[in-house]
């Protein structure tokens, strides 16, 4: 393929506005934000969890509370209703029987209360444990806030960098043939790089200096060639600096 000396050399431009490219995506994937987002979701996952589970607890010992509450009426009731037929009953054995349900109820009465003053006792350690962790849940939210609105800024301006050198690629890249540009294209995609600047028989796109063999085939060629590098395989662009 030949192509125009001046289209060649605008290649290393568009060379190098697409690896400014490929830095900002980089850049876009290893953002210190992103990353420590991703590993406070764990944080924040693991806190609601926590959080669930001990207002699970709580809300077990309300109904359990409840249970005895409604237990604890119970036995009053009939205990007002046995000390109201006790006050007007005149027979020994009713008196007697009374007073034995009375003394079962009452036992029964102070069982519940105990049992309620366990729960109760249990429920304000479940509530410190939950307030607790809700707390924790609500520092971690606020740091997730923090680190979101400081990602999604950082993302403002690279994106911003991105559209410019996105359109300084188009620019660039219009100026050029479109089979050279395709040329370019293809080669980069597949070996990461599309041109590289020859200088002093050191290729740009591998770094290496080319053997003799090789610079004796590139310096036969015309000036308006188009030459790969036998190593790298990307576009060479030649110059007076190349060494040829």
């Amino acid at each position: 393929m030949k192509a125009p000396i001046a289209e060649q050399l605008a290649l290393l431009d568009l060379q190098a506005a697409d690896t400014r490219l490929d830095q900002l995506a980089h850049t876009v994937k290893t953002l210190p934000q992103s990353l420590a987002l991703a590993e406070l979701a764990k944080d924040v996952a693991r806190s609601r969890a926590l959080s669930a589970s001990i207002r699970g607890e709580l809300e077990d010992t309300k109904v359990e509370i409840g249970r005895v509450e409604s237990d604890v009426e119970i036995v009053a009731a009939r205990i007002a209703r046995d000390r109201e037929r006790l006050a007007i009953s005149s027979s020994p054995k009713d008196i007697q029987g009374l007073e034995h349900e009375l003394a079962s109820l009452l036992k029964r009465q102070s069982d519940l209360e105990d049992i309620e003053l366990t729960v109760m006792e249990r429920q304000e350690e479940i509530d410190a444990r939950f307030q607790a962790a809700s707390a924790r849940l609500d520092e971690l939210l606020v740091t997730e806030k923090e680190l979101v609105a400081d990602r999604d800024d950082k993302l403002e301006q690279i994106n911003a960098e991105i559209a410019l050198v996105t359109e300084r690629r188009n620019r660039i890249a219009s100026s050029i043939s479109a089979e050279l540009v395709a040329l370019y294209d293809k080669q980069r995609s597949r070996y990461g790089i599309g041109a590289a600047l020859l200088t002093r028989g050191v290729s740009g796109g591998s770094h290496v200096k080319l053997h003799e063999s090789d610079l004796a085939v590139i310096r036969a060629a015309a000036p308006d060639d188009v030459v790969l590098d036998p190593d790298s395989s990307c576009i060479l662009i030649r110059t007076e600096e190349s060494g040829l």
